[in-house]
């Protein structure tokens, strides 16, 4: 019997923390989750209401408005020409993406899936989904002495990193992609928080993709890149995503998701082309997500937290160098709501993660209170 035992679910052990945040007088400030909280474009939300007349299946492809909106968005803002449409399809948001891949990718047992050290856990749950394991690549010299049995068949990279903001240099990312065709393993590159990048002299510019030429050289075999507009557009709603790169393997996961019926309903392909050939609703989302990240940033530092990374995504990184759920409970008194560092692997045990995503009204409640 294949072996899929999934973790605890484990946003379920913040519950008691929730409640003593909820008690403040002034109500919780709850920066755990990573939810948007801003209105979805207004020209969104007609496109969507203009394709709401969908009597009929749509295609699990995508439509060729939404493929050829993918590979222009891909040139313009990623710096990736050339990709074809046959290279891209969307998807029902990018966790379940995440979390089949492995099973699509026709993985199981005895195969192993590299994940980051720091993580987000749908990397993990999706190697048990698939009956395969995962196993920390962090380094490529983490691996140790390379096997067969113990060559990973699939390594995930996340740059922007969700939890740490930790954001993979072109240099880093080619050598990556050198190692992984030189044994034979596919790389999947979760890259949802690209247009947030807030390091000096990047604003406005997209973090690195391993589509890129200075990455991959032009090639995309054995490459994969998942996006969702569900940070950059506020649509995690609709569960607007996509994944793009080698053609055979597109092909691949496209023939599964074909006879698994997973189709992203037409009105959303529709609403997400549109919102993908617009920059504009983008940089000012971007503003507003850097501005809150300001008064944050300057609170939590005065309030004695170290913040490591950040420099992209929509976290805070911190540490006071003591167990966090320590930290978790302190900043629960004070009606601050935040998500220990131990839910994204045994790395994260002296971090919290401190979402940017609550209203300007809340922020400035958290600053008030740190």
């Amino acid at each position: 019997m294949i072996d899929r035992s999934l973790p605890d679910f484990p946003w379920d052990s913040l519950a008691p923390y929730k409640a003593r945040a909820s008690a403040h007088p002034d109500g919780i400030v709850d920066l755990s989750v990573g939810t948007p909280v801003d209105p979805t474009p207004p020209f969104v939300r007609t496109a969507l209401a203009e394709a709401a007349d969908a009597p009929g299946y749509p295609v699990t492809v995508g439509t060729a408005e939404v493929r050829e909106a993918i590979c222009a968005w891909f040139d313009r803002r990623r710096g990736v020409p050339g990709l074809d449409p046959s290279q891209a399809i969307p998807t029902i948001g990018s966790k379940e993406l995440v979390a089949w891949l492995p099973t699509l990718l026709g993985l199981g047992p005895g195969d192993i899936v590299g994940i980051p050290e720091v993580a987000y856990p749908t990397y993990d749950v999706g190697a048990r989904l698939a009956g395969a394991s995962s196993v920390v690549a962090q380094s490529l010299t983490r691996l140790g002495p390379l096997t067969r049995a113990t060559t990973p068949k699939l390594l995930w990279l996340n740059s922007p990193s969700n939890p740490s903001g930790q954001v993979l240099g072109v240099e880093h990312l080619a050598k990556v992609v050198s190692w992984a065709r030189e044994h034979g393993v596919i790389v999947a590159s979760d890259e949802c928080y690209a247009e947030l990048d807030w390091r000096r002299g990047q604003l406005g510019r997209a973090t690195p993709s391993v589509l890129h030429p200075d990455v991959c050289g032009g090639d995309h075999t054995g490459l994969l890149a998942v996006y969702s507009l569900s940070k950059q557009s506020n649509l995690a709603g609709y569960r607007a995503a996509f994944v793009a790169g080698d053609a055979q393997l597109v092909a691949r996961i496209l023939e599964v998701r074909k006879h698994a019926g997973m189709m992203m309903p037409a009105p959303v392909q529709h609403a997400m082309a549109l919102a993908l050939r617009d920059d504009a609703h983008v940089a000012e989302q971007r503003d507003v997500y850097g501005l809150r990240r300001e008064v944050l940033l300057e609170a939590v530092q005065r309030a004695g937290l170290r913040v490591d990374h950040s420099e992209a995504g929509l976290y805070l990184w911190a540490t006071r160098e003591e167990d966090c759920w320590a930290t978790v409970s302190e900043l629960a008194d004070r009606g601050i709501l935040v998500a220990p560092g131990s839910f994204y692997g045994a790395a994260g045990q002296q971090h919290v993660r401190i979402a940017l995503t609550a209203t300007d009204e809340r922020i400035k409640a958290a600053s008030n209170r740190l």
